[in-house]
């Protein structure tokens, strides 16, 4: 018998998600999500990267509060956007919005290094401590600007955006390498999709919208 007194409760997530994803699946283009994001949701724990009082809904599938005005995306959100990223384990990633750094914890289950940005020090700070207490060893956080990215570990495999800009940032499709892939909200507030951009060996930028989506702005 697990010791995790959240186990049951992580495995109803995975199955809301699951039953999602074929809702979704004339959007996605698919019916299931890759094996390797499912089994990454499985393992980290989500109570850990919300605050104390609201860990009994940690599992629940809607954004929660984490302080500063923020909150963590719902799971079936961080699982589309993790598997449209198709991440390797090479893949040197950029993630901007790192929050309490629970879809960084995602991200260090599934790729080789991951540069995160975040622009209010103290959500920053406690990202930082609690991705240490889960042995993410492979990440960096920075507190800055996410539009700007984070040009000194350029150019990136990947980037992830959990904050919606109006449009794309300039600086993080420089950032990223040609043949890689970009996820992001991108739009008005009220006109806001998620959003794939591949960028060619050539640098053609392609991008395709998937569906509808509400996040917080990026500043």
């Amino acid at each position: 018998m697990s010791n995790d007194p959240f186990a049951e409760l992580r495995q109803r997530m995975l199955q809301v998600i699951a039953a999602k994803t074929i809702f979704s699946c004339a959007q996605l283009g698919r019916a299931a999500l890759r094996p390797r994001v499912l089994e990454a949701l499985a393992t980290v724990p989500r109570h850990e990267f919300v605050p104390p009082a609201i860990q009994p809904y940690a599992y629940e599938d809607c954004p929660l509060p984490i302080g500063c005005g923020k909150t963590i995306s719902q799971p079936f959100i961080v699982a589309v956007m993790t598997d449209l990223l198709d991440l390797q384990p090479t893949d040197r990633v950029l993630e901007v919005g790192t929050g309490l750094g629970y879809q960084t914890a995602v991200l260090a289950a599934l790729a080789g290094r991951v540069y995160s940005v975040e622009l209010i020090e103290e959500l920053a700070a406690q990202a930082i401590h609690r991705l240490a207490r889960q042995r993410c060893a492979n990440v960096e956080v920075n507190v800055g600007d996410g539009a700007k990215g984070w040009p000194v570990h350029a150019p990136y495999d990947k980037v992830i955006v959990t904050a919606a800009p109006a449009s794309i940032p300039p600086a993080l499709v420089e950032q990223l390498k040609p043949g890689g892939r970009m996820v992001l909200p991108a739009g008005p507030p009220d006109e806001q999709q998620l959003t794939v951009l591949d960028k060619s060996p050539d640098g053609t930028i392609i991008s395709r919208e998937i569906f509808a989506v509400r996040f917080s702005l990026l500043a």
